[in-house]
């Protein structure tokens, strides 16, 4: 180790806040301005650390200032780290960039005297002029690379010159094994079942968690899951471990759980996917009989717990600030109707739950058994949190209704009816806030279309 004063660097963080647009994945830019570092160039939302602040706090700081939007901190994922050496001074900085893909609000010009622009662009046609050190860290993030070197000279510009020279080195990470599993991961994989032969990701497009089915040497077949947060990772074990073998052979088994990875191996299930399945009526209905009989098994699975009145004024109001402008005429009183509604009734019981409930989530086999999986939003919730999802496949089919009630054992009381109605709004509404900001339209659909559901029947 050399003697004298330590070398030291500014650290910053910068949003890589990301959707899926209809010719590619986009990203948000807004435009520097007045008097301000590289003013009138592009630039990620981004900032410096506060005192005492770490990167992830920071980010999600600086997201809500500059933008608006309400991050949550499992929401956050690391992307790319750049060490830049600006073309004028003597001193190098460290950028963090950071990948999200899920938010609540809609994004906006908060800071009108140093931004003048923002809006979305796709990855590969990105505007100019842009700074270079944020072109670097958005080449290396397309790139899928997990760091970069971006030192400039001093006849160099701030703003990245097309075919000027390129001052990015782009840096690898650790050997992968020859397919897509990160080498960590497949570590973990291998020391709990074995040296695979094959691994496919089969992650679904639209969550933030990745999977990948192996296929180890001996043939064996296995899931291994990584989770987009800690959140997430700690409630699927939890479910795995104490609800989940109340469902028998109709759910997958934990086979390996690493909290440092935040992921799960477990056992693979037979069937297809009900998701886009076409049913005739009498097959659908066994379908939903037999979900019944899941929920039940799952929600008897531990013993009930008391619950606590839970406002939902506040969530309500978040979620209609991204989804008022898509709104249909009545909407927003009927939300807020039902959000004090909400509020009056009963305290209620809760039980374990799958959290997620539905099509995509059920696999049905050749025999007409159904598997369930996919724990990771699994909570002590209200028996009818894990009916909201379903019922919308109920419209217009009150037989599909009447089946999966008589699966589940029982009829709901009427305040099991109201509370349902008010939870099938609230995630309608976040559904809407949630589709409409990620270029989501089944999520966006089902959201209007259980409002309107409501309003014709009358509620509240």
């Amino acid at each position: 180790m050399s003697g004298g004063t330590r070398h030291t660097v500014p650290v910053d963080v910068h949003l890589v806040l990301r959707r899926d647009g209809g010719g590619g994945p986009q990203v948000l830019l807004s435009r520097r301005a007045g008097p301000v570092y590289a003013t009138g160039m592009w630039h990620l939302p981004s900032g410096h650390l506060d005192p005492g602040e770490n990167m992830v706090e920071a980010v999600i700081r600086e997201a809500y200032e500059e933008t608006g939007v309400v991050i949550a901190t499992e929401d956050v994922t690391a992307a790319v780290t750049v060490h830049h050496h600006p073309p004028t001074g003597s001193r190098s900085r460290l950028g963090v960039f950071f990948e999200v893909r899920r938010w609540s609000g809609q994004p906006r010009i908060m800071e009108p005297d140093r931004c003048d622009g923002m809006d979305w662009y796709p990855l590969d046609a990105l505007p100019a002029p842009m700074v270079a050190y944020c072109r670097a860290g958005l080449d290396a993030y397309r790139a899928e690379r997990p760091a970069a070197v971006h030192f400039q000279q001093p006849q160099d510009t701030v703003a990245y010159v097309p075919d000027g020279p390129d001052r990015t080195r782009l840096l690898t990470g650790p050997p992968g094994g020859g397919d897509e599993l990160p080498r960590q991961l497949r570590l973990f994989a291998e020391h709990a079942v074995g040296p695979l032969a094959r691994v496919a990701d089969v992650s679904w497009a639209r969550t933030g968690s990745r999977v990948w089915r192996l296929t180890g040497t001996g043939g064996g077949t296995w899931y291994l899951k990584r989770h987009r947060g800690a959140r997430f990772h700690h409630r699927e074990v939890a479910a795995y471990r104490t609800w989940v073998p109340a469902l028998g052979a109709h759910a997958p088994r934990l086979v390996a759980a690493g909290t440092m990875a935040q992921a799960v191996v477990v056992t693979a299930l037979e069937g297809r996917a009900l998701h886009g399945m076409v049913l005739d009526p009498a097959s659908e209905a066994r379908v939903q009989h037999g979900l019944g009989r899941l929920a039940a098994a799952l929600h008897r699975s531990a013993p009930e717990q008391p619950g606590v009145p839970s406002p939902a004024a506040g969530k309500v109001e978040r979620h209609l600030e991204a989804a008022r402008p898509y709104l249909a005429d009545g909407d927003e009183g009927l939300v807020l109707a039902l959000a004090r509604t909400y509020g009056d009734l009963p305290s209620p019981l809760l039980v374990p739950t799958h959290g997620d409930l539905q099509y995509r989530n059920v696999l049905l086999t050749g025999d007409g058994e159904l598997r369930l999986f996919d724990f990771e939003r699994s909570e002590y919730a209200t028996a009818t949190r894990d009916m909201v999802r379903l019922s919308h496949t109920w419209d217009g089919r009150p037989d599909l209704r009447t089946a999966f009630l008589d699966g589940y054992g029982r009829g709901l009381t009427p305040d099991e009816e109201l509370r349902l109605d008010c939870e099938s709004a609230f995630d309608a509404l976040s559904g809407i806030a949630y589709g409409t900001t990620h270029d989501d339209p089944e999520v966006t659909e089902r959201g209007v279309r259980t409002l309107l559901r409501l309003r014709r029947a009358g509620r509240p």
